[in-house]
Formats: structure tokens, sequence, C-alpha cells
């Protein structure tokens, strides 16, 4: 898929949050917004279970198929969290060492939490196949990503419905706003990943930010909702101070 990339200087704004929040609330939205409820934060360790399934890096999260990259997983059912938990990463402490994976799916077989179900590659780098299910522990963990964030608009998004996508996040996102009459509107993400304003984000260019876990943000604007188009942001998360 051809990345179309944003113009530096021109469509590129980051935004501190925390020193925002500090200011209090704002009639536009701005300054919080961005906890999720039942999710871990970063560095806090989870007992879980590991099984194996034939993962493709598609999934309910929306991703292509990512063949030249298997480590990934789909997460419990319970703390899916609607999607919230897509594209962020984790690392996992098993028999045979360490790995970070990133989850791209979703477990409806899994009700266990902290269960992750891993593709047959990456469960083979950290336990023995024969065994199934191993016990182990886990914690989420900032992404090894390279380059900005960008962004999918799903097909069959126009002016009048449009969805969004935030890819290659080194943090987990937990908010897309979009910049409407002078103030920003939060969308709503669905439980595929994708943030959908049912009523469309209008003609031409459009205003983009981009909340993560611990409170950053980064604003892009967008040429606009064009169906089925990847566009790549102009900057990315900072990674947290604590090295998780």
């Amino acid at each position: 898929m051809r990345i179309e990339r944003l113009i530096p200087g021109r469509w590129l704004a980051v935004v501190l949050l925390p020193l925002l929040a500090a200011c209090g609330d704002s009639s536009d939205g701005s300054g919080g917004g961005n906890k999720i409820e039942g999710m871990l934060p970063l560095g806090e360790y989870q007992d879980g279970l590991i099984t194996f399934y034939d993962a493709t890096g598609a999934g309910n999260c929306s991703y292509d198929p990512s063949p030249g990259n298997l480590d990934v997983a789909a997460m419990n059912i319970g703390q899916y969290l609607n999607s919230a938990v897509c594209g962020s990463c984790v690392e996992i402490e098993g028999p045979k060492g360490n790995l970070r994976v990133r989850i791209v799916d979703s477990c409806p077989d899994c009700p266990d939490k902290g269960h992750l179900d891993l593709s047959r590659s990456a469960f083979a780098k950290i336990a023995d196949p024969v065994d199934g299910r191993v016990r182990v522990r886990w914690r989420p963990v900032a992404c090894d990503v390279s380059g900005p964030v960008s962004y999918h608009i799903k097909d069959g998004s126009s002016q009048w419905w449009t969805a969004v996508q935030v890819r290659n996040h080194r943090l987990p996102v937990t908010k897309l706003e979009y910049r409407k009459n002078g103030a920003w509107v939060d969308v709503k993400r669905e439980s595929y990943n994708y943030f959908v304003e049912p009523k469309g984000m209008g003609e031409g260019a459009i205003q983009i930010r981009v909340t993560a876990q611990d409170g950053q943000t980064l604003e892009d604007t967008l040429p606009g909702a064009t169906s089925n188009k990847l566009f790549s942001g102009g900057s990315q998360f900072r990674a947290p101070t604590g090295g998780n």
C-alpha cells in the first residue's frame, strides 16, 4: 500500500497534554480523557497463560497481514477493551526467555484474565509447543517502532462517514479527536479498531489529535477522508523514561 507523507512543519504540532491537564478542564475536550478502565499501566506485571494459533498478523484489530513479523498475539476478551489494546505491545517472560509481541487480535475463546494467544512461531521462541498451554507473566511495554505514527482511512470513508485507524504507534492509543468549528470532537472507537465519525469529518483537510496512555498527544492534519488511504504522520510518541 502506498503511504503518503504529511509535510513537516505544515501539518505537525506536538502538544504536551500533562502540562495542559494541570490547567483544569477545557470546553474543547483537551486536558483529559486518556484513561481507560481496566488497561494495565506500562510496566505492570500480569500473571497469565499463553497458547498459540495460526496467526497472520491480521484479525479483529483490522491490520494487514504481516508475514515478515509474526511476533504477534491475540488478547483475551476481557482485556481487549473494545480494541483499546490494539497495536500495543507486551513483553512475555516464558520458560525459554522473553519476547515482545504486538496485539493484533482478540481471543473470544480466552475467558481468563492474562491469557494471550500467540502465533505459533512466537510461542516457540519462549516455550515448547508440545506443552500447548504455559503459565507465564507479562507486562505492557512500549513498542519498538521506527518512524512516525501513521493513519489509515478505512475503505468506504468519505466526507459523510469517516473511519480513521492509528498505526505504528509506540504507546497505546486511548483517544482520537478531530477539529470541527474550532473545537476538538471526541471520536468513538469501534471494536474493530477504527475511530468512526458516523456523520463524517467533512470535506477537505482534517485536523487530528491522538492521545497516548501516558497523556502525550500528537497533532496531524490529513489531506482528507480518502477511502483506503494510508498517511504518514509527522512525529512519534516519546519512549517512557522508565525504559518499559
